[in-house]
């Protein structure tokens, strides 16, 4: 692990929880996360899941070198993991020039995982609509898709994603407000029309 990645503020006794509960915590959002930071080239080339499943593996091994200083470390070191995780596979694929067929997703665990971030009437959704979001997504400014994930997926606060932004908190409010409205319209653009 990385030094940004080796400091995951203290628990008031300083012992840190066990990791079923750390990772049942974070896990959902984890998924999202991955799949939204992949973008459709390395969804095309790899399963999400196993993005995910190394990324805590690495985890676990490195564990009992990382300190305990509180969730929002945790899920800060969590998350830079996994972006990292993304970035290498990211640069394997570009290396080797790869054309090996994709691994799909099971649908179920990709509405898993959409399904604890959205509301029980979006969970029903299904794979279409989660592939259309995602399609949505993907078409959004290098800001917007930022703005969405740490706010929305990681429930980073408007101040933290402020100060990773380099922006107000005004800014990010009404940043995420136009992201939010234009992956909506996005999306809307996408979707097949209803029967009447």
């Amino acid at each position: 692990m990385g030094d940004e990645t080796t400091s995951p503020a203290s628990q008031h006794d300083g012992s840190r929880p066990p990791l079923d509960e750390l990772l049942a915590r974070h896990l959902p959002a984890l998924r999202v996360f991955v799949r939204l930071q992949a973008g459709p080239a390395l969804r095309q080339r790899e399963s999400c899941s196993d993005l995910v499943q190394s990324t805590c593996l690495e985890l676990v091994q490195g564990l009992d070198r990382v300190e305990w200083r509180g969730h929002d470390a945790f899920r800060a070191w969590l998350f830079a993991a996994a972006l990292n995780k993304i970035r290498e596979r990211d640069r394997y694929h570009h290396a080797a020039r790869r054309d090996a067929g994709r691994e799909v997703d099971d649908p179920r665990e990709i509405e898993a995982a959409y399904g604890s971030l959205l509301s029980p009437s979006r969970v029903a959704m299904g794979h279409e609509k989660i592939a259309q979001l995602e399609a949505a997504f993907d078409q959004l400014s290098t800001d917007h898709r930022e703005v969405i994930v740490w706010c929305r997926v990681v429930g980073l606060s408007q101040d933290e994603v402020a100060a990773r932004m380099g922006r107000t908190v005004d800014s990010v409010r009404n940043l995420l407000l136009r992201a939010l409205a234009r992956l909506a319209a996005l999306a809307d653009r996408a979707a097949p029309p209803t029967r009447a």
